[in-house]
């Protein structure tokens, strides 16, 4: 596995901060505060991957001779499993989701962790999928799953985790240990619930299962306040069942947390971290919710309107709104490599959506397999100097 320096390699590593096994991919943190992925030579590694690499048939374009001209120095999740003999140091996914029994209500996508079998269950599918990979050392580590859904509060008031679970059917697991744990917060009593959730019509059960089923969200502050008790609960034995399951197949590789394809909300990512979690892959605007360490930005992409819906005030100095999207982009990303917990990053997707039109469309490569060069220029330049940018760094032994 050929690669490069990207920083001193006499890195002086504050001590007990190491996370990962030596001869694999870890990461660690500098004296001067930096946190590094290291590489399984033990060098300083800044990642930049892509999520979603797959091949096209067809094609004259090697996607890995692309990426590589690009700048980037990894697969992300998702990318096609031949894609893994190229050379490049990889992220796997485990999917959870596809074992088990399955919570899929109102927005969630979650498996039934209060499932006395989802443990077994579990175990199962980390040894199909972790164990034959777990000696690889270009494998950086698991994901747990891709795009799950979490359900949490949002605008739109649509019903949230705590919501859904109580409107599932009395045969999962998640429908029973909901109730309890929401009446023990009332002193067992439904009545004290509905009155602390403002929310007086609720005088059985069956009321919240309709609410749930026309897609009503209960959005009162006291109800907020359980969800993301519920929520953080929940979490907690995902990640750490979940966690479990990766390490009793493969003890060699980080743990990198969820790909959670939506912003999860305070109360799931504070679970989102040590013991279970060895690096968090997170949206760039939820780091200040994560417990201190290092982070990835799992799903970066500039192609969003934060970035190009910009104020009257830049509209007025003649920028187009490709030239906001670039230049905002372009800034958020090195600010991210100055921040000393960000080990890394993945742009969000190889190829472009369906519908999706350039130049406001997510993908490297367009669906004719045309390279997007509105996008992939200023990222080749870009993912020259962001090792550079990264918090000066004392001589991390390995």
């Amino acid at each position: 596995m050929a690669q490069t320096s990207e920083a001193p390699q006499d890195l002086e590593l504050r001590p007990g901060t190491g996370r990962g096994v030596a001869g694999y991919f870890r990461v660690a943190q500098t004296v001067a505060g930096t946190w590094w992925l290291i590489d399984p030579a033990g060098r300083p590694f800044f990642l930049r991957a892509v999520n979603e690499v797959r091949g096209t048939d067809g094609s004259p374009h090697d996607p890995v001779a692309r990426l590589r001209s690009w700048g980037f120095n990894a697969l992300g999740a998702g990318a096609g499993v031949p894609l893994r003999e190229e050379g490049l140091p990889w992220v796997g996914t485990v999917d959870f989701c596809s074992t088990g029994r399955l919570i899929h209500l109102a927005g969630a996508r979650l498996p039934d962790v209060y499932d006395p079998e989802w443990p077994n269950a579990a175990a199962n599918r980390a040894g199909e999928v972790c164990l034959p990979w777990c000696e690889r050392r270009d494998l950086i580590g698991w994901v747990t799953d891709d795009n799950p859904g979490w359900a949490q509060p949002g605008p739109a008031g649509r019903p949230a985790l705590l919501q859904i679970c109580l409107s599932l059917e009395p045969n999962f697991a998640a429908y029973h240990a909901a109730w309890e744990f929401v009446l023990a917060l009332h002193g067992g009593q439904l009545e004290a619930m509905a009155k602390a959730w403002g929310h007086p019509a609720i005088k059985n059960k069956e009321v919240v299962r309709e609410l749930t089923r026309t897609e009503q969200g209960i959005t009162s502050r006291g109800y907020l306040r359980d969800d993301a008790r519920w929520s953080q609960e929940f979490a907690r034995r995902y990640f750490a069942l979940a966690a479990a399951a990766i390490r009793a197949h493969d003890p060699h590789h980080l743990v990198l947390g969820c790909r959670f394809g939506a912003r999860p909300g305070a109360a799931v990512l504070a679970q989102c971290a040590l013991p279970a979690v060895d690096v968090p892959w997170i949206d760039l605007d939820d780091l200040a919710l994560v417990p201190a360490g290092p982070v990835l930005a799992g799903d970066f992409t500039w192609v969003d309107p934060r970035f190009f819906g910009a104020p009257g005030a830049r509209r007025a100095r003649g920028l187009t709104a490709v030239e906001r999207m670039l230049r905002r982009g372009r800034t958020v990303l090195e600010r991210a490599a100055r921040q000393s917990a960000v080990v890394g990053y993945a742009w969000s997707h190889w190829q472009d959506g369906t519908g999706e039109q350039p130049p406001f469309a997510r993908g490297l490569v367009h669906l004719n397999d045309a390279e997007a060069r509105e996008h992939t220029e200023l990222l080749a330049d870009i993912n020259a100097r962001l090792p550079a940018l990264r918090p000066s760094a004392s001589p991390v032994s390995p």
